[in-house]
């Protein structure tokens, strides 16, 4: 039989440490999941981070524990368990679906990539997330990639993007035919790395 078909996009890095917070929340908490769900769910907030922000001041949770437990008291339909909806919604766009096709077309041509959907995004990764992309508005896509600004005179810094601090670099492409030879180039160069 083969391997689990990995539904949340998840790298085997990233499918392990969840698989670790989760087995240790009982033991470095004293509390099962069950419980800490039971206690989320007094949560008076409404918003998802002021949820988290609660879980995190009231109960001394960190920012990923607070994330997780939230997360299974308040399952929204939309998360990481239902990637295409989340891509629909992410690539609606008709021009900016069409650049980001591209991209996933060379990205994916590479071995062991994992993709994962997000809420405002689309990341790639083998043991680390070497790319992403995200849709700007006017049917743009911006390009974030594990290679430093130096590699090619096109990059500059990510600002605030919200993808992994991993990607220090960014483009923005306006068209599937800016995906040239050499971005692909850094595609792979990104992906080696990871």
């Amino acid at each position: 039989m083969g391997e689990p078909e990995n539904t949340k996009g998840l790298s085997p890095r990233q499918q392990k440490y969840f698989a670790t917070a989760r087995a240790s929340l009982e033991t470095e908490t004293g509390k099962t999941m069950d419980e800490w769900v039971v206690i989320a769910r007094t949560c008076p907030e409404t918003k998802t981070m002021a949820r988290i922000a609660w879980m995190k001041d009231h109960h001394g949770l960190g920012m990923n524990r607070a994330n997780m437990v939230m997360s299974a008291a308040f399952p929204t339909g939309s998360g990481w368990d239902q990637p295409e909806k989340l891509r629909a919604g992410v690539w609606s766009d008709p021009a900016s679906a069409a650049i980001f096709e591209a991209i996933e077309r060379a990205v994916t041509a590479l071995p062991d990539v994992v993709t994962g959907q997000r809420k405002a995004f689309t990341g790639f990764s083998r043991n680390f997330q070497f790319a992403s992309a995200k849709p700007l508005k006017g049917g743009q896509v911006v390009l974030g990639l594990a290679v430093p600004t130096s590699a090619d005179p096109r990059l500059a810094p990510p600002k605030a993007e919200g993808w992994s601090e991993r990607l220090k670099s960014k483009l923005t492409l306006t068209s599937p035919a800016d995906l040239d030879a050499k971005l692909v180039a850094l595609i792979r160069q990104a992906w080696e790395t990871s």
